[in-house]
């Protein structure tokens, strides 16, 4: 009904037509008599259903003995030709069924109507094609989330996927492909393994699949004979669908038994807690329990492994975690991990070990860094794996909870604010579509249901449709809501291409996606967006993933048209105001009905979140701080007391003064010759520049970043100064309050062990004296460099001082030979060493992929040219 009201064929144009509609209650067993009066007279059904031909196919079955020149022609999943016209693959929208009524109807009725309605979906679709977004909002594991280190292979392994949370390793760049129906994981292999050349395989299993079915495929595994680890993830509850118990008595120690009495004789028990099992527990035999951080060598072991072996990975969801701690059903570590920016090196390597999405990048003078989303974090701690000194474990004391509002804000409200006009609301002579994008796990479904309740009160029609799927996880959320003067307007619960009348838009990236931006139109459509960015999943493994902000924007100001989007940063907002980001939602909300796009009034909105009953005051301070910055946004920014950046986080502004800060950090780093040294060289290759290239600063910059970064040694006196400035406990006090105890997570040469499997050292936690031995050592970085410097001799050092005088002796060559013709491969020679970060081994595998692209541009810098050099 909505495909034909989309087309401009009312009732009566249907009846003149002779189009006639029959809607099916129950879809099998089809009743015989009603679809054969319905069918008498006409030349063609076409059958609309989501998914397979359940209708269709006993539809044609019931008129097949019907006489030829009687029985109407039946389509729906294909014409009469074999060509698909509503496949049973994707989503079945409006859009879709349109153009199929439209081709069917074609030979006997065509209109101006229809013509410019799929003129404007062929131009949707070629607009769409042309231009989308380079980012996107993909689900990811919840941060501390047991996947994130459960699903690791060795390299040289892969692993095959299984249905549950886990299932989202497949876009995680873990080696991990193809996935089955619920109970038949590991089960393609049985298939396979004749035929390859690969001797070995893991297959992810979650606790509820194998107590489902799982346990069936197990066997089928055992009786195969087949090389295969099964790694059954224990994580206490069905996640993926809310968090339920697994139905049964379930426990790791059954497990074991039920598999060793399949057949299985290899059974390994991983865990994050291997102390956690009371004595007595009913191991199957020859069970044994391993530390979490033991994963990569016990994979190592059971590849090598005949038949099927079973390595059972013991840890609580995440998501489960945080809810029984809310409840004090859970334990709370007293611990916090905190992130010194200015000794972190921004590599990822913490990222990598760890999955996490509670790791968030930070924008300083020096590059991006690395902190710690306190709010998200669910202190699973495997961070602290990355290799790199930056990480403070922080025992006891508590976050120091934002305060809801400055003085002047609170004030603000209590003092009579200027009244609030009332705006004019959206007339429902039609249904009104409100698209409603934003983030799983932040309250975008709470919108939907608040405005669908708001919208019963006053007694209007609403339809509501959530499409999260796997969102829950921090994908992208879309809900769908439309509203009516009645319920009979309301067809369709999607809203069609083109038809929303406002995209309330709560994340950028999901505004700007595809889903969001095909359901907008240009001169109709309004969009109120949240501007703040949030980074995507794909940071944990791109570090230098960009944020496109700009081009966000312009795919929605070109999808509304110019004048109609509105962006702001209501998450910094609502958070100044109220003293937490989970009332961006409702802050934004407000600010779109001050704005008269939402067709309900303030009252049944207010009286909605009242019904709600979570956090009431704080959601209607929400909304009515919305209406504020809706009426006067300045004003609203005046009352929030902007925070006082850190020295280290204010970015320059000008080359001078980028040079300027710099210099004076190196005096403070070694002496002031050091910083003399520094900028010295910047100041020849700016007069070399502008005396070549006027008005240019391309190369002076880069220089400026690249040449400060490698003289910056991050070693074992800096590292200690770093801990002693005062700006570290300045950051630690503005995100700590109370007694605490810090420690370092540290892997020192001189005093760490190796890996022996790799070769890399192993950290390992210093207590609070660290901080005193730091306050000695850094008053001893005069030795550096000298013959009386104990760390200058090992092979790192030594490394990092070539490093110095290789970029110098490239930069002279550089400076001698820049001409126009390759003055931007120099600019890119000079900026080389921004990929040389990190410690250690991740610090070593970085200088090696930097030099390999140092030496291609140095090649390609050095090509002659036909045209004399600048310089000369």
């Amino acid at each position: 009904r909505q495909a034909l009201d989309d087309l401009g064929i009312t009732e009566e144009l249907a009846c003149e037509l002779g189009i006639t509609l029959l809607k099916i209650g129950m879809v099998w067993p089809l009743e015989k008599e009603i679809v054969r009066q319905f069918a008498e007279g006409l030349e063609e059904i076409l059958v609309v259903e989501e998914k397979r031909a359940v209708i269709e196919n006993q539809l044609k079955e019931q008129l097949y003995n019907w006489r030829s020149d009687v029985r109407p022609r039946v389509v729906g999943k294909f014409d009469e030709t074999g060509e698909w016209i509503l496949p049973s693959t994707g989503e079945l929208t409006p859009s879709r069924i349109a153009r199929a009524i439209a081709k069917r109807i074609a030979p006997f009725h065509r209109s101006e109507d229809i013509e410019q309605r799929l003129k404007f979906l062929d131009r949707k679709e070629r607009a769409l094609e042309a231009r989308h977004s380079s980012i996107k909002r993909l689900p990811w594991f919840c941060s501390g989330c047991p996947h994130n280190t459960s699903t690791k292979v060795p390299d040289g392994s892969r692993a095959m996927a299984g249905i549950g949370c886990h299932w989202m390793v497949l876009w995680m760049d873990r080696n991990t492909e193809t996935f089955t129906q619920m109970g038949a994981e590991g089960v393609p292999w049985i298939g396979q393994a004749p035929f390859s050349k690969t001797k070995h395989v893991f297959a992810n299993l979650g606790d509820g699949t194998y107590y489902h079915s799982g346990i069936l495929a197990i066997r089928a595994a055992v009786a195969a004979g087949v090389n295969i680890t099964y790694k059954i993830l224990y994580n206490d509850a069905v996640a993926m669908t809310g968090g339920q118990p697994v139905e049964g008595s379930l426990s790791p120690a059954r497990i074991t038994r039920q598999l060793q009495g399949e057949g299985v004789d290899r059974i390994i028990v991983m865990t994050d807690e291997p102390d956690k099992y009371p004595v007595g527990t009913e191991w199957a035999d020859g069970v044994v329990i391993k530390h979490r951080d033991e994963l990569e060598r016990v994979q190592k072991e059971l590849r090598l492994l005949d038949g099927v072996s079973i390595l059972l990975y013991d840890q609580t969801c995440a998501a489960e975690k945080r809810r029984r701690r809310k409840r004090g059903l859970y334990p709370d570590p007293p611990k916090r991990v905190f992130i010194n920016d200015l000794v972190c090196e921004g590599c990822g390597d913490c990222s990598v070990q760890s999955n996490c999405v509670s790791i968030v990048p930070v924008e300083t003078e020096f590059g991006r860094k690395r902190a710690i989303d306190q709010s998200s974090c669910n202190k699973d701690f495997s961070c602290l794996n990355g290799f790199c000194p930056s990480f403070v474990t922080v025992e006891g004391g508590e976050i120091r909870k934002v305060k809801p509002g400055t003085g002047a804000a609170l004030a603000a409200e209590g003092a009579p604010w200027q009244v609030l006009p009332e705006p004019e609301l959206p007339p429902l002579d039609k249904p009104y579509s409100l698209l409603v994008t934003g983030v799983g796990g932040t309250g975008v479904v709470t919108i939907g249901a608040l405005l669908g309740m708001a919208a019963h009160i006053e007694g209007k029609g609403v339809t509501i449709l959530d499409q999260t799927g796997l969102a829950q996880k921090g994908g992208a959320v879309i809900s769908h809501l439309r509203i009516a003067k009645r319920a009979e307007d309301l067809h369709a619960v999607r809203i069609s291409a083109g038809n929303a009348d406002l995209v309330l838009g709560c994340d950028l990236v999901v505004s700007a996606d595809f889903d969001a931006l095909s359901k907008m139109t240009r001169g109709e459509s309004k969009a109120i967006v949240n501007s703040h960015e949030v980074m995507t999943g794909e940071f944990t493994h791109k570090p230098d993933l960009h944020f496109p902000t700009d081009e966000l924007r312009d795919l929605i100001i070109e999808s509304t048209g110019a004048g109609n989007a509105e962006f702001l940063d209501a998450t910094r907002l609502a958070t100044a105001l109220l003293g937490d980001s989970i009332a961006t939602n409702l802050f934004i909300l407000g600010y779109a009905w001050q704005r008269g796009l939402i067709p309900v009034g303030e009252t049944a909105i207010l009286e909605a979140i009242a019904l709600n009953g979570i956090a009431v005051d704080a959601n209607s301070r929400a909304f009515t701080w919305g209406r504020r910055a809706a009426v006067d946004l300045p004003a609203v920014q005046k009352v929030i007391q902007p925070a006082e950046l850190p020295e280290s986080h204010r970015i320059s502004e000008s080359l001078q003064d980028l040079v300027e800060r710099r210099a004076a950090f190196l005096t403070n780093y070694q002496n002031a010759a050091y910083g003399a040294r520094y900028e010295a060289l910047i100041r020849k290759v700016q007069a070399i520049e502008e005396r070549v290239f006027p008005g240019r600063e391309d190369l002076t910059l880069a220089v400026a970043r690249n040449y400060f970064k490698l003289l910056a040694i991050k070693d074992e006196y800096e590292v200690a100064r770093l801990y002693s400035a005062p700006e570290f406990r300045h950051k630690l006090a503005e995100q700590f309050t109370g007694n605490y105890r810090l420690k370092l997570n540290l892997a020192p040469p001189l005093l760490s062990r190796k890996d022996p499997e790799t070769g890399h050292l192993i950290k390992r936690e210093f207590g609070p004296w660290v901080f005193t031995l730091f306050k000695i050592l850094q008053r001893l970085r005069g030795l550096r460099g000298t013959p009386f410097d104990p760390f200058g001799y090992s092979q790192d050092r030594r490394h990092e001082r070539a490093l110095i005088e290789e970029y110098e002796a490239i930069l002279e060559e550089t400076l001698a030979k820049l001409a126009p013709h390759n003055y931007e491969i120099a600019v890119e020679l000079a900026s080389s060493p921004t990929k040389i970060r990190g410690f250690g081994h991740i610090k070593e595998a970085n200088i090696q992929a930097a030099k390999i692209c140092e030496a291609e541009l140095l090649d390609a810098f050095r090509q002659p040219d036909n045209t004399k050099s600048a310089a000369e």
